[in-house]
């Protein structure tokens, strides 16, 4: 395969991440801090996650988002919502910011590996190698799910992937290749399986931005669905919540939850205090600040899935009780708080951030859930829906567990398994309103998109094989050289 040349700018622990190929490094690479002892690794790994947030352009893009009828067009929200390729690699909340987050995390990883590997892969390295390796695999997996096709076993040795990075880049301009999605995905599986047992806990300050075990462990199951491993995915499941341990980690929102007033509700969602948040991270973005103006987003027509009887359930679930705003325009679930450091000590404004959860037990039992149905292991999938129903329908009470009946009954013309699955589904779409979880459910089961302006008049439908699903590649990444997505 011709390799194409594509800018990606690295970093070291100390040192700013720059992107995008009009720009200069600000250090070059023999002036950055040396890694030469196992503090400054670990160190350096808090930049291998990434500093963007991929929710603004994915949750538009996606059914869960509908248009409130305001004249307003923003970006980045106005331009997914319409599948038009987005080329501002500068703005927060776009396709091209987070792909240059992406790449710097990765940077960062490979630098804290290749000082492992110097340093003589000695034990005191070994968990932050865990971290590493993971924390690439996870990175690439990001990528490879927005800007590539969705894995499918038929096609995916000679669809397109995205640059699987595993050596520092020294030099500005460096060769790559875009590879296939398969090729990716064997990268994706063979660092996660080599980094998943390195991992040691007990090595974080705050385990909850780091991949700990438990958090690697539901990145498999996340993984894994995509790869339609089903049993991988139980596997792994059982592994973070063993038996029915799971129950006690899921947000509490028929009791505690529903409890609590909106800055309340705001300030503890993505607190790394929630035990239902397995990873978090800091990403600069305004999505805190704007998911309830923005003008796509929680609609009339979209809030309408909250109703009971838009659910196999029956019953409404507690967090549609709590959608704020008097008004369509600012219709939202407080499930995010926008923080923000001064860019001048003077200064009235500063630079927006998110805390935003990136892995959750919520999608661990999702997974589970969904892998059991498939497998035909209908009990199984129920006991999962049922752990989650206890949590979410207030009062919950016998009457309310859930039976194959009910999902046979709400989809009537589904078979048992596909009925399950689609329980599922439905209620993790509710569940991630707002989190951009909805997307990665309709790419990976090529589910068709329809968008209907407020007015009726525009209409823009995209069945599961339309390549605008499929995120254009950065302008300037294709500018150097990377093929662009077909369009």
């Amino acid at each position: 395969m011709k390799k194409n040349k594509l800018f990606i700018y690295i970093a070291a622990s100390g040192l700013l991440f720059a992107g995008g190929c009009n720009k200069f490094l600000d250090h070059q690479p023999d002036d950055r801090t040396e890694l030469n002892n196992a503090v400054k690794v670990a160190e350096l790994l808090a930049n291998s996650y990434p500093h963007g947030n991929y929710i603004p352009f994915v949750e538009a893009m996606s059914d869960n988002a509908g248009d409130k009828g305001s004249t307003t067009r923003v970006l980045p929200n106005a331009s997914p919502w319409n599948y038009i390729d987005q080329i501002d690699a500068d703005s927060e909340d776009t396709p091209p910011f987070y792909w240059n987050s992406c790449y710097k995390a990765i940077a960062a990883a490979n630098y804290a590996l290749e000082a492992i590997e110097k340093a003589g892969n000695t034990p005191e390295f070994s968990a932050s190698k865990g971290e590493a390796l993971v924390a690439r695999a996870y990175v690439h997996f990001m990528l490879v799910t927005l800007f590539a096709k969705s894995y499918d076993p038929a096609t995916a040795s000679t669809d397109p992937g995205i640059p699987y990075v595993t050596l520092p880049q020294r030099t500005v301009e460096g060769d790559y290749n875009r590879g296939t999605v398969a090729s990716v995905y064997e990268n994706i599986e063979k660092d996660l399986l080599e980094g998943l047992p390195l991992i040691r806990n007990e090595k974080y300050k705050v385990p909850k931005y780091h991949f700990t075990t438990q958090a690697a462990h539901a990145f498999a199951t996340r993984f894994y669905l995509f790869k339609r491993d089903y049993q991988k995915v139980i596997e792994h499941a059982n592994i973070v919540f063993p038996g029915n341990t799971i129950v006690d980690n899921l947000r509490p929102w028929n009791t505690i939850y529903n409890s609590l007033g909106y800055y309340e509700l705001q300030a503890l969602y993505t607190n790394s205090t929630e035990t239902a948040n397995l990873l978090l991270q800091e990403a600069a973005s305004y999505w805190g600040r704007e998911y309830a103006g923005y003008n796509y987003g929680l609609s009339s027509s979209v809030r309408l899935i909250f109703d009971g009887n838009k659910n196999p359930s029956g019953k409404e679930l507690a967090m549609g009780s709590k959608i704020y705003g008097g008004t369509e325009l600012v219709y939202n679930i407080p499930k995010f708080r926008m923080h923000s450091v001064k860019k001048t000590i003077s200064s009235n404004f500063g630079n927006g951030y998110n805390m935003v959860p990136l892995i959750t037990s919520e999608e661990v039992l999702f997974n589970r859930a969904e892998a059991n149905a498939m497998l035909g292991k209908n009990a199984e999938a129920i006991a999962d829906i049922d752990h989650y129903l206890s949590k979410r329908i207030v009062d919950y009470s016998a009457s309310d567990k859930f039976s194959e009946e009910k999902a046979t009954d709400f989809f009537s013309s589904l078979s048992v398994k596909d009925a399950l699955v689609g329980t599922v589904l439905n209620f993790k779409r509710q569940e991630f309103m707002h989190e951009g979880l909805r997307w990665l459910d309709i790419v990976r089961l090529k589910i068709p998109i329809e968008h209907i302006s407020a007015n009726g008049k525009e209409k823009i439908v995209l069945k599961g094989d339309d390549p605008r699903r499929v995120i254009q590649i950065p302008q300037e990444a294709v500018a150097a050289g990377l093929a662009a997505n077909p369009r």
